[in-house]
């Protein structure tokens, strides 16, 4: 599977409890250098001064610029990866790099605990050059050195070998998205290191004693002129990010369904992208909060924006509705939302003030000889008699109109407070 960006899935933790992610085949990498931030680069630098023979090198980026690197597994100590050659061979590569010592690690993160600062740039997907010279002094190297990547590949050459050489170029474009696959080489993936690091940071380090006095109102506001102001509001994403990829080499857990859930994880990022908007937007303050949906309408909502029918065939069965039931909840949905699907699935009866209004609506929405002929055919319905279509009253005194079609009563448009502006659609 080819993307435009890595995406990972969390596969199963190996021996020691370290964990596992699968990145998938990245597309090919024409007119663009390999690594773009400075530990990616610190990363090719150590293969190329490991590297004997630089035309295998030179071979190796070639293979990485035309797509030839499959998945690659990311694992404590280990990188994996198929590499294809031209001639359509195909070889299993390794490099394998020393897992940090866990001396090392209680070093480094209590080293990293004691400055926000390097927590927030990894959180950030950064890797500042002062974090890593800190755990350097710490006696802690986190980046590769001569001699460091060691290869292995079922070609059975002894040096880095064209294969290798592809995964390891391929992987500098992973560093450059992510610094936690280098941590993860080192031995800690990113779910263990923070939790680690919120373990420790949720520590008691002072005693009462060693807690400052404060710092006097006065000298507060004396100094508003002085601190800088607030950052701006960042750019909303031009699009939400793409979902991670669980097809792993790890069979998932019983009733567990990675389709399903690389589903649900692209829904909530293209909803976080969208309340973002609306978050931004002028008059957000002035806008009434979203009603609470039930389960069987947060099926609808998410099967509308899903293009997978297996997907959409356990929502419907999850629901309580056939597949014909669910295509029709989805369109009602499309229109309006969770009052739509309400005016859909929901025959209620209007109280006398509501039904008088509506009546005196129908009589002001035409003119005498423009007026079709209604006849109630619910509490809250009426239709146009020869005319196949149907007013339907919803709660908040909204008309929506709906057709007949084989024989059934469809959702046909948005709603509208004027039943005969409604009908004209």
């Amino acid at each position: 599977m080819y993307g435009d960006r890595a995406e990972d899935g969390h596969g199963a933790e190996d021996g020691d409890g370290a964990e596992e992610r699968t990145f998938v085949a990245l597309p090919p990498a024409h007119g663009r250098g390999f690594a773009q931030t400075w530990w990616g680069q610190a990363w090719l630098k150590a293969l190329e001064d490991t590297a004997l023979d630089g035309k295998q090198l030179k071979a190796g980026r070639r293979y990485a610029r035309e797509g030839a690197v499959g998945a690659v597994s990311v694992r404590p100590g280990r990188i994996t990866a198929v590499v294809r050659d031209r001639d359509g061979n195909s070889h299993r590569s390794d490099v394998v790099w020393q897992r940090l010592s866990e001396d090392d690690w209680d070093r480094f993160l209590g080293m990293a605990v004691e400055r926000a600062g390097h927590i927030a740039a990894l959180l950030d997907r950064d890797m500042p050059p002062h974090l890593v010279e800190e755990a350097a002094s710490a006696g802690v190297q986190l980046l590769p050195g001569i001699g460091d990547l060691e290869p292995e590949c079922t070609c059975e050459a002894w040096d880095h070998c064209p294969h290798t050489a592809a995964l390891s170029y391929q992987v500098a474009r992973l560093l450059d998205q992510d610094p936690f696959v280098l941590l993860l080489m080192r031995g800690r993936g990113e779910r263990a290191l923070l939790a680690e690091l919120a373990e420790r940071s949720a520590a008691p380090r002072t005693t009462e004693a060693d807690v400052p006095d404060g710092v006097p109102a006065a000298e507060v506001f004396a100094a508003r002129d002085i601190v800088p102001p607030l950052p701006g509001v960042p750019e909303i994403p031009a699009e939400a990010g793409a979902p991670p990829h669980l097809d792993t080499e790890t069979a998932p857990a019983p009733g567990v369904d990675p389709a399903a859930l690389e589903f649900l994880a692209a829904h909530a990022a293209r909803r976080a992208r969208e309340m973002l908007a609306e978050a931004l937007a002028p008059g957000h303050e002035l806008q009434s909060a979203a009603p609470d949906l039930t389960l069987a309408q947060d099926a609808v909502r998410l099967a509308s924006g899903c293009e997978d029918e297996r997907i959409t065939g356990r929502l419907a069965a999850g629901s309580g509705r056939r597949p014909a039931e669910l295509d029709l909840a989805i369109r009602a949905w499309r229109y309006g939302g969770a009052a739509s699907l309400s005016v859909l699935e929901e025959e209620w009866t209007p109280g006398p003030e509501a039904l008088a209004r509506a009546r005196d609506a129908l009589a002001r929405a035409w003119q005498d000889g423009d007026r079709p002929v209604l006849r109630a055919s619910g509490a809250n319905r009426w239709t146009v008699v020869g005319g196949g279509a149907q007013l339907r009253l919803g709660r908040d005194g909204r008309w929506w109109p709906y057709r007949k079609e084989r024989g059934a009563w469809v959702p046909a448009g948005p709603a509208d407070l004027d039943p005969g502006a409604v009908l004209e659609r």
